[in-house]
Protein backbone atom coordinates (compact mmCIF):
# COMPACT_ATOMS: atom_id res chain seq x y z
CA UNK A 1 0.00 0.00 0.00
CA UNK A 2 3.00 2.30 0.41
CA UNK A 3 3.10 2.48 -3.40
CA UNK A 4 -0.21 4.37 -3.23
CA UNK A 5 0.65 6.74 -0.35
CA UNK A 6 0.37 10.31 -1.62
CA UNK A 7 -0.27 9.10 -5.19
CA UNK A 8 -4.08 8.83 -5.28
CA UNK A 9 -6.21 11.92 -5.90
CA UNK A 10 -9.68 11.24 -4.52
CA UNK A 11 -12.68 12.86 -6.23
CA UNK A 12 -13.82 16.09 -4.54
CA UNK A 13 -16.62 15.50 -2.02
CA UNK A 14 -20.03 17.04 -2.70
CA UNK A 15 -22.02 16.04 0.40
CA UNK A 16 -21.40 15.52 4.12
CA UNK A 17 -21.36 11.76 3.54
CA UNK A 18 -18.86 12.19 0.69
CA UNK A 19 -16.71 14.38 2.94
CA UNK A 20 -16.57 11.70 5.67
CA UNK A 21 -15.70 9.08 3.03
CA UNK A 22 -12.93 11.18 1.46
CA UNK A 23 -11.54 12.27 4.84
CA UNK A 24 -11.15 8.62 5.83
CA UNK A 25 -9.43 7.73 2.55
CA UNK A 26 -7.13 10.77 2.80
CA UNK A 27 -6.18 9.77 6.35
CA UNK A 28 -5.15 6.33 5.10
CA UNK A 29 -3.65 7.30 1.73
CA UNK A 30 -2.26 10.73 2.58
CA UNK A 31 -2.91 13.84 0.52
CA UNK A 32 -1.96 13.40 -3.13
CA UNK A 33 1.28 15.30 -3.66
CA UNK A 34 2.37 13.42 -6.77
CA UNK A 35 -0.87 11.88 -8.02
CA UNK A 36 -0.48 8.98 -10.41
CA UNK A 37 -4.08 7.78 -9.96
CA UNK A 38 -7.57 9.26 -9.72
CA UNK A 39 -10.14 7.63 -7.47
CA UNK A 40 -13.74 8.27 -8.48
CA UNK A 41 -16.67 7.07 -6.42
CA UNK A 42 -20.43 7.15 -6.08
CA UNK A 43 -22.16 6.53 -2.75
CA UNK A 44 -25.80 5.51 -2.44
CA UNK A 45 -27.77 4.90 0.74
CA UNK A 46 -31.22 3.82 1.81
CA UNK A 47 -32.87 4.06 5.23
CA UNK A 48 -35.05 1.21 6.47
CA UNK A 49 -37.10 0.64 9.59
CA UNK A 50 -35.64 -2.06 11.78
CA UNK A 51 -37.53 -2.45 15.05
CA UNK A 52 -41.24 -1.74 15.29
CA UNK A 53 -43.30 -1.98 18.46
CA UNK A 54 -46.76 -3.55 18.74
CA UNK A 55 -48.20 -0.02 18.53
CA UNK A 56 -46.43 0.49 15.18
CA UNK A 57 -43.70 2.85 16.46
CA UNK A 58 -40.28 2.50 14.85
CA UNK A 59 -37.56 2.07 17.48
CA UNK A 60 -34.58 1.26 15.28
CA UNK A 61 -33.41 2.21 11.80
CA UNK A 62 -30.78 0.77 9.48
CA UNK A 63 -28.86 2.81 6.91
CA UNK A 64 -27.67 0.58 4.08
CA UNK A 65 -25.06 1.92 1.72
CA UNK A 66 -22.82 1.09 -1.19
CA UNK A 67 -19.85 2.79 -2.78
CA UNK A 68 -18.96 2.12 -6.40
CA UNK A 69 -15.37 3.16 -7.06
CA UNK A 70 -12.85 3.27 -9.88
CA UNK A 71 -9.09 3.76 -9.73
CA UNK A 72 -7.79 5.25 -12.97
CA UNK A 73 -4.19 5.80 -14.05
CA UNK A 74 -3.81 9.51 -14.76
CA UNK A 75 -1.34 9.23 -17.67
CA UNK A 76 -3.18 6.59 -19.70
CA UNK A 77 -6.75 7.04 -18.44
CA UNK A 78 -6.86 3.27 -17.98
CA UNK A 79 -9.07 1.81 -15.25
CA UNK A 80 -6.72 -0.27 -13.09
CA UNK A 81 -9.07 -1.28 -10.24
CA UNK A 82 -12.64 -0.81 -9.13
CA UNK A 83 -15.76 -2.36 -7.79
CA UNK A 84 -18.60 -1.93 -5.33
CA UNK A 85 -18.50 -2.27 -1.56
CA UNK A 86 -21.47 -2.48 0.80
CA UNK A 87 -22.06 -1.86 4.51
CA UNK A 88 -24.76 -0.86 6.95
CA UNK A 89 -25.10 1.03 10.23
CA UNK A 90 -28.03 1.15 12.64
CA UNK A 91 -29.27 3.51 15.32
CA UNK A 92 -31.93 3.65 17.99
CA UNK A 93 -34.86 6.02 17.60
CA UNK A 94 -36.19 5.72 21.15
CA UNK A 95 -34.82 8.98 22.61
CA UNK A 96 -35.73 12.60 22.02
CA UNK A 97 -35.92 14.04 18.53
CA UNK A 98 -32.52 15.70 18.97
CA UNK A 99 -30.97 12.45 20.22
CA UNK A 100 -32.46 10.49 17.32
CA UNK A 101 -31.16 12.99 14.76
CA UNK A 102 -27.70 12.92 16.35
CA UNK A 103 -27.74 9.11 16.28
CA UNK A 104 -28.75 9.16 12.60
CA UNK A 105 -25.91 11.55 11.75
CA UNK A 106 -23.47 9.32 13.63
CA UNK A 107 -24.72 6.23 11.76
CA UNK A 108 -24.19 8.03 8.43
CA UNK A 109 -20.63 8.97 9.47
CA UNK A 110 -19.89 5.40 10.58
CA UNK A 111 -21.28 4.06 7.30
CA UNK A 112 -19.02 6.38 5.27
CA UNK A 113 -15.99 5.26 7.26
CA UNK A 114 -16.86 1.57 6.82
CA UNK A 115 -17.26 2.05 3.06
CA UNK A 116 -13.95 3.93 2.84
CA UNK A 117 -12.19 1.21 4.83
CA UNK A 118 -13.53 -1.45 2.47
CA UNK A 119 -12.34 0.54 -0.57
CA UNK A 120 -8.96 0.91 1.13
CA UNK A 121 -8.73 -2.88 1.59
CA UNK A 122 -9.42 -3.34 -2.13
CA UNK A 123 -6.76 -0.75 -2.96
CA UNK A 124 -4.23 -2.55 -0.77
CA UNK A 125 -5.06 -5.81 -2.53
CA UNK A 126 -4.62 -4.15 -5.95
CA UNK A 127 -1.40 -2.27 -5.05
CA UNK A 128 1.08 -5.05 -5.95
CA UNK A 129 -0.20 -5.14 -9.54
CA UNK A 130 0.13 -1.37 -10.00
CA UNK A 131 3.28 0.11 -11.49
CA UNK A 132 5.30 2.16 -9.00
Amino acid sequence: ASALRGRVLVQTPQTKQDFDFVARLDSRLGRASDAAYDLGYSISTSRQSGGITASNVTTRYTLQGSATWTLTERDSGERVAGGTVRAFASWSATGTTVASLAAEDDAARRLSIMLADQVMLRLIAAAPSLTP
